[in-house]
């Protein structure tokens, strides 16, 4: 079949040597041919995905770069029985070190390439309202008389924004995909409900500089992944709530409408790569409201809770059963705070950057409350959102703790706290009646 778009024919043998300027062909069709051909392949093969996020062309992105790295190659029968076996053990070693039961229900080992469809669902949440305001916020501001102008090319500039959105997102994903050493390794249930699953080429690859056994590597991040899936699957609010957040964040968005005349002058309509350019380049960048701030601090709360719980939990279950586990608890922290996977992504897709010092204040406040008042109570805290510690209590563990063992007393004897809370209401008189 002949590669020729359609329309043009064959190049004429005896004009194989002309120049495109040279009298008798000024215009290149060939060229043209090409262009139009590339246009039309571009709209025809990127899926059938309508929506604000290419998900079709992100999806193929992210496996095409994979297969140009080799992160789409697979692992060995014993590789998948040796991620059961680290699962199994390391599920047991948690039981006693949390209140809350086993959460995974099947232990899986996955390839990069597993974990981006597995995954795509997940980050289709994630991405969908960021992109749907960033998108509307375009259209709404733009002037009456633009609208009308534009008519039709709104919804082409739409398909080819979701074009561009998905080759972010694809390209991120790619990035992701060659490094993340479980499904939760970004602190999001990212993977379907219940499933432990780890990625052993990966786990291969971070294992290789450490001077650690492999076994004890893939044991302590088989806990690491069994401690997220108890806490996502027996804490019915959470993966709700942190989805919710990055909703509550897309809300608020708004564009500069002077960016808008620059876009006009940078952005070629035949070349969705310039779209992407101009995204990159911060030109459309949403202007950041109070209430975006308070959304993302939220977030970033939540999600250092959870990492630090994780920190605490997993130290206590492998205690002196692994001498590497501190060292290698140590590896991940520098691992996060030198801007690792989990952070360009949520920089690059939702505008969060996480610091590593909320991971370490909340693993501290985890640990205090564990001291304090024992494993069942500290693992209580996950009961309802509203005990959950905000960014103020992580600035300051103790006085948390502190007003947690009230609100716990007040839980367990609502009548003694009354009569409390009536006699700190009438300070000079004795508890029987005198002055």
């Amino acid at each position: 079949m002949s590669d020729v778009p359609f329309g043009f024919g064959p190049q004429d043998p005896d004009d194989r040597g002309r120049k495109p300027e040279e009298p008798g062909n000024p215009f290149d069709f060939n060229q043209l041919g090409a262009m139009l051909s590339q246009l039309g392949a571009m709209f025809s093969n990127t899926g059938t995905s309508t929506g604000p996020v290419n998900y079709d062309l992100a999806k193929q992105i992210a496996l095409q770069q994979l297969a140009g790295q080799g992160g789409g190659l697979g692992f060995t029968p014993d590789q998948d029985k040796a991620v059961a076996d680290a699962v199994h053990l390391a599920e047991m070693w948690l039981d006693p070190a949390t209140a809350l039961p086993a959460g995974s229900t099947r232990s899986q080992g996955w390839t990069a390439r597993d974990w981006v469809e597995r995954t795509l669902p997940t980050w289709q949440r994630l991405c969908d309202p960021v992109a749907r305001r960033v998108s509307g916020a375009w259209v709404e501001a733009m002037p009456a008389e633009a609208k009308e102008a534009a008519g039709p090319l709104l919804s082409m500039l739409g398909q080819m924004g979701g074009m561009a959105f998905g080759s972010q997102l694809g390209g991120a994903l790619a990035q992701l995909g060659a490094e993340v050493l479980t499904s939760t390794d970004v602190g999001l249930p990212l993977g379907p409900e219940g499933t432990a699953a780890l990625l052993p080429a990966n786990i291969e690859k971070f294992t290789e500089g450490l001077e650690l056994p492999a076994g004890e590597v893939l044991v302590f991040l088989a806990a690491r992944e069994a401690a997220h899936q108890r806490l996502f699957s027996h804490v019915p609010w959470l993966r709700q709530r942190l989805l919710d957040t990055v909703e509550a964040f897309a809300q608020g968005i708004t564009v500069d409408t002077s960016a808008l005349e620059q876009l006009a002058g940078q952005v070629d309509p035949t070349n969705p790569a310039s779209i992407e350019e101009a995204m990159k380049s911060g030109m459309l960048e949403p202007q950041t409201t109070p209430e975006q701030k308070a959304a993302l601090t939220r977030l970033e709360t939540l999600l250092a809770l959870v990492e630090g719980w994780v920190d605490v939990v997993v130290a206590e279950a492998v205690g002196e059963r692994l001498p590497g586990a501190e060292a290698l608890r140590e590896t991940l922290r520098r691992r996060r705070a030198s801007g690792g996977p989990a952070e360009q992504t949520f920089a690059t897709l939702v505008g969060l950057e996480l610091r590593p010092r909320r991971h370490r204040s909340a693993a501290a406040l985890w640990k205090l409350l564990g001291d304090q008042y024992g494993t069942e109570q500290r693992d209580s805290v996950w009961e309802h959102p509203d005990l959950v510690p905000s960014a103020e209590d992580l600035d300051d563990p103790m006085e948390f703790a502190e007003r947690f063992g009230q609100t716990r007393k007040a839980l367990e004897d609502p009548m003694a706290e009354l009569e409390r809370t009536l006699r700190d209401e009438k300070p000079g008189e004795k508890p029987d009646g005198s002055e």
